[in-house]
Order: C-alpha cells, then structure tokens, then sequence
C-alpha cells in the first residue's frame, strides 16, 4: 500500500494512492498509521479506500508522506565513499574504517520537505549538491535488535534527498566531527511511502532490495545505480542503530547515497573537476526509484543573509582573563 500526506488549507491528512486518486483517512497522520504497526495500517488503508470520497491526484499538493522522530543516515554504497573522499576530503580510497560497520550520522528532522518543494542553498554555500538515497521508516522499535527482528520492525520505504553543501561541509569535516551546516539545512521524504509488504518479492538471495535508481538534472540522466548495491541490508542498518541504544516507531533511517553518480560530488572525485557544475537557482533535480516513485524538487534563490555569528574568542584572549581572574582571587 501506498501512503502520502496531503497539505489542505492549514491542515495535513493522511490518504491512500492508488492509481491516480487519493483516499482521505481522516483525522489520522502517516506518523499515526505507522505507531500503529504496518497491519493495522493496512487494514485502515483499505477501509479508506472503500469508503472515502477519492480526490483527484492531480493538482493536489502532497507534502513529506512522515514527519519523522529521528533521522540517521547512513554511508553504505563503497563507490559513493570513494568519490566522495576524493572531492571532499581530498583522499583517495575507501578507509578500512567503513568495511568493519555501518557508520551512519544523526540530521535534522525539522527542516524536512516534500516533493515540489522549492530548495535553497545555505548562506554560505556555493557548491549545493543533492543525494539520491532510499530510507526505511521504522513501524516498531527496540533494543539490541537481531537482524530478523530488525526486519520485521520496517514499515516501509521512500526515497531521500539528502541535500548537501559540499564547500561548508568540506570546512566542516576539517574539524573532524563530521558534516553539520553542510547537511541540517534540507532533506527531502517522498513522494509516498511504500509499505514493506509490497517489495516482499523484490529481494535478492542475501536479502537486498533490487530497485533500480536514477537521478536526472534539468532531464538529463546524472547517475543511476541498483540499490542492491548496498554494503549491508537494510535490516542490518536497523539491527546496528539499536545496538547498545534505541530505536522507534516513525525512526527514519537512510540507505547512504547510491553509486555510479547518486551525488554530483562523487562525480567530481571521479573526473577530477566538478562536471557537472553544482546545483543553480532553476535547477530541477527529479530522483527515481523502482517500486516507490518519482521525487522532484527544484532549486530555489537563496534567502536574505542571516544574522552575523560573533567570531571566536582566541586563546590568547582567554588565557588574558583567566590571569585576571587569578589575580583577584576568583575562582576559574
């Protein structure tokens, strides 16, 4: 079954897609449908679509299917790794780090968007990147998940745009606590969010996902990949995440961006120069992937400068007022 939210008037709802109409559940969020556990979501979802009036797809202004309560992204395609190293961190290689877990980082859940939406590159930024990644949502949660129970704690599967500002990030990454502004500013959940029963046949002998993924700018074709083409299972990811912590049902959790051009900054790694150039004002940026749908946003023209942040205080000057402080007798 396929779930989406609906943006009406100053309200969301939760519908069911099928084909090209929309069923209304109403009074009920995806966020809802999902703490409900995947069998109850299904039997509202068809209760929906016997009985509610259908609204026409087209026209209507769909929004990110969840609001997620957490959002951990993972690295898990080697080719990706690879590229990216040499654009961004100006190394060469995969660390030896990467084959022995699947690393992942925490990003921002509050400056999720949807599909249409218009996107700005950070104050800063001039090198704006998009990711083409799928993500599980997570309809249980747990701790010290087995790799089984992991599986069947997945509720179902979208598709993200992990977007990046590859110069603020690089700075970043300097510092060695990997990317912050380079990452928190957007990420993007959509179109629908696929439940898990439906891609029950679509799993290889190792129990990968073997969904074809593309991604194309301004209609040209930048990059496409297979998703089985992940380091780890996506159950694996889960099982790893709840490992000595906690997970929880509306948990979002990414599969890493995709191989063979999934990013614009593992193609420079590659060619050694940023072609294609990064991401302008009118760029549209449309994300495909097999089972799930189309994802499109379009890059939009950066906002005001924000307010100036006060610059460091050095040591040297708080070495000063820590002898100051010393001098008077004051604790330091």
């Amino acid at each position: 079954m396929r779930f989406a939210t609906i943006s009406r008037g100053h309200d969301t709802v939760a519908v069911v897609v099928e084909d090209d109409q929309l069923f209304p559940i109403e009074g009920r969020s995806v966020l809802d449908l999902v703490r409900g556990g995947l069998t109850s979501a299904l039997v509202i979802g068809r209760r929906a679509v016997a009985s509610a009036t259908p609204i026409p797809l087209a026209g209507a202004h769909l929004v990110s299917p969840i609001q997620p309560v957490t959002i951990r992204d993972f690295v898990t395609f080697e080719e990706h790794v690879e590229g990216v190293r040499a654009s961004v961190q100006n190394q060469a290689g995969v660390p030896d780090a990467w084959y022995e877990a699947p690393h992942f980082y925490f990003t921002n859940p509050h400056t999720i968007t949807g599909p249409d939406a218009h996107i700005a590159a950070p104050h800063g930024c001039t090198d704006l990147d998009f990711e083409l990644e799928v993500a599980v949502v997570l309809g249980r949660g747990g701790s010290n998940l087995t790799v089984e129970e992991a599986a069947g704690a997945i509720f179902g599967y979208t598709i993200l745009n992990d977007w990046s500002a590859r110069d603020l990030q690089r700075r970043e990454m300097e510092v060695g606590l990997g990317p912050a502004k380079g990452k928190d500013f957007a990420n993007t959940l959509g179109p629908v969010l696929v439940t898990a029963d439906e891609f029950a046949a679509s799993h290889d002998a190792d129990g990968f996902l073997t969904l074809g993924c593309t991604a194309h700018i301004n209609g040209v074709e930048i990059g496409r990949d297979v998703l089985s083409n992940m380091g780890w299972t996506f159950p694996t990811l889960v099982a790893y995440a709840s490992r000595s912590s906690r997970v929880e049902a509306g948990d979002v959790l990414g599969s890493g961006t995709t191989g063979n051009g999934g990013c614009l900054a593992e193609l420079w790694g590659r060619r050694g120069r940023q072609d294609p150039p990064s991401l302008r004002p009118g760029d549209v940026v449309r994300l495909t992937v097999e089972g799930i749908g189309t994802l499109t946003n379009t890059v939009a023209s950066r906002p005001d400068a924000p307010a100036p942040v006060p610059p460091v205080r050095r040591r040297d000057d708080r070495n000063a007022e820590r002898a100051r402080h010393l001098g008077t007798g004051s604790p330091v």
